[in-house]
């Protein structure tokens, strides 16, 4: 009698060997596919450069743009708020004595402190001018005389194109970094150098928006929001408003 045994095995053999590379194929398949910019507005494909250009570009023809972080310079360490657009800016500045809130429209500039703020010391005591001015300017907004030497100080804070042109700055040769999550947003990090010269998280969904840059040399880290949303500048109430005329009086801020 004929055994079709053999036969039986090989058939079972052959069956179990497709399936296994049928399976690896697929999943080879698979791997071979997945796409990282699948979804996404295409910018991890471009060089260093050409994302760079984007996103400048991006940023340049939005509305506006929320700004919150820290920045460190030579005067300090400042923690910013401010909303901004192309007209103005309004939020606040932070540093590690004092805060004040700022308002821009066009060239109109405006500073709120408290009295604390305008108070000049000499020795741990204000003079009596001194304290005069600090109760008469404490608690409203400020009109900043353009001729005062703070003024473009100030004003930098508010300007959105000096702030961004100086945040989006990397130094070095510009290279690509690492994919990652931030704010919800998927993004393509650019680096200054190997990072020293700074690094900046570019949006890969939507617009290629900035979302967050973090200075060479320790220089403090900035996340920007809300591109594109509308700022409201609206100018403060006259019985809110002191108009000091000439150039501000010192302050310890």
């Amino acid at each position: 009698m004929t055994s079709f045994a053999p036969a039986v095995r090989n058939h079972r053999r052959t069956a179990l060997a497709v399936v296994l590379c049928g399976g690896l194929v697929a999943a080879l398949t698979a791997c071979a596919g997945e796409d990282p910019d699948k979804g996404t507005n295409g910018v991890g494909k471009l060089s260093a450069e050409q994302i760079d250009t984007k996103a400048r570009a991006a940023a340049d023809s939005a509305d506006g743009v929320r700004l919150a972080g820290t920045l460190v310079s030579k005067g300090g360490t400042y923690m910013l708020n401010m909303k901004l657009s192309d007209k103005g800016g309004t939020g606040s500045v932070s540093s590690a004595k004092r805060n004040f809130v700022l308002l821009r429209i066009e060239d109109a500039l405006f500073i709120k402190a408290d009295a604390d703020f305008w108070s000049h010391e000499e020795d741990g005591k204000a003079g009596r001018s001194d304290q005069e001015a600090a109760e008469k300017l404490g608690g409203k907004y400020v009109k900043v005389p353009e001729d005062d030497p703070s003024y473009r100080q100030l004003r930098g804070f508010t300007d959105k194109k000096v702030l961004l042109d100086g945040l989006l700055t990397l130094h070095g040769t510009l290279n690509k970094g690492a994919r990652d999550t931030v704010t919800g947003h998927r993004t393509i990090q650019l680096l200054g150098g190997k990072g020293e010269g700074g690094a900046l998280d570019v949006s890969l969904e939507g617009k290629p928006y900035p979302v967050r840059v973090a200075r060479g040399g320790g220089g403090g880290t900035v996340t920007l929001a809300d591109w594109g949303r509308a700022v409201a500048l609206e100018a403060p109430q006259d019985d809110d408003t002191v108009d000091y005329g000439g150039k501000l009086p010192k302050s310890s801020g």
